[in-house]
């Protein structure tokens, strides 16, 4: 992936910083392999806005990605590298030797014409899966199962890769990209590599119209609200907080109190915290 900038001609491309979609070899998604996505803007079954400035933004095709790669032993040919408006990552397009057709997060390195793989007998190679007790030290992986067959829900945003750095008993311990050290099950798969498109931390909107499309709606502080709509709001001018830390607008503490619970159970497969902000 590498990145485009602009002349000034306008006020948004003098800071606009864009992808410049190179490694993109399919511009329209597989049809059998997306569905009708509703827009939410934010609201419950109620119909009661549950998150705020969400809502607008262009229309979107859900593409179904196979988290899971539980087709085991059935090489697959990546067909093409395609965009997805869902993740910062783009997606692969794979055509398994049985005709069945998913897509995958695309590791860096992975081009099209490669053929990848699923299962304890695959080689250590760029996109193929395989358990972590099976994966050798030092090695990045990503896409990383939490619960055995349930499908990865760590690492999974462009860029990102988790190291295997121990293994003891039935837990391997990986380094996260935060930088924490946490035991996952041996039996639990992953994929070898780094998500690609690391550039993505390079990219700048350049205007509040790109967010829109994006689906965000405009954020509002909660200093410049009445008292009635935030407790930070109200005063003359410029007024100072008047609490004793920033609130939500429920009321409940904000900004840098933990959330977490004391009493989660996985809090024992925690080796070592992520670094504080």
């Amino acid at each position: 992936m590498g990145i485009r900038t602009f002349r000034p001609y306008t006020p948004g491309t003098r800071q606009a910083i864009v992808s410049d979609f190179q490694e993109i070899t399919k511009a329209e998604p597989e049809k059998s392999l997306t569905k009708y996505k509703h827009n939410q803007k934010g609201r419950n079954n109620r119909g009661v806005i549950t998150s705020r400035h969400r809502g607008g933004g262009h229309k979107q095709l859900y593409r179904a990605v196979d988290f899971r790669r539980n087709k085991f032993n059935v090489p697959a040919k990546v067909a093409a590298i395609e965009y997805d408006p869902h993740r910062n990552a783009r997606i692969a397009l794979l055509f398994y030797k049985d005709g069945e057709k998913s897509y995958i997060l695309a590791p860096a390195g992975l081009a099209v014409g490669m053929t990848v793989i699923a299962g304890n007998e695959a080689p250590f190679e760029i996109g193929n899966a395989m358990s972590l007790g099976r994966v050798p030290l030092g090695t990045d992986v990503h896409n990383i199962e939490l619960i055995a067959g349930k499908g990865g829900q760590m690492v999974r945003s462009a860029g990102a890769a988790a190291q295997v750095v121990a293994k003891e008993g039935d837990y391997v311990t990986l380094r996260l990209p935060s930088k924490e050290m946490r035991m996952v099950r041996k039996e639990c798969f992953a994929t070898i590599g780094r998500v690609g498109n690391a550039e993505v931390r390079n990219l700048k909107l350049g205007k509040a119209g790109r967010s829109r499309h994006l689906g965000r709606r405009p954020h509002v502080r909660g200093s410049v609200m009445n008292p009635c709509d935030h407790p930070h709001g109200g005063g003359e001018g410029r007024a100072p907080i008047g609490r004793s830390g920033p609130r939500t607008p429920w009321g409940k503490p904000a900004l840098g109190v933990k959330t977490r619970r004391r009493n989660k159970a996985s809090n024992r497969l925690i080796v070592r915290r992520r670094n504080k902000a």
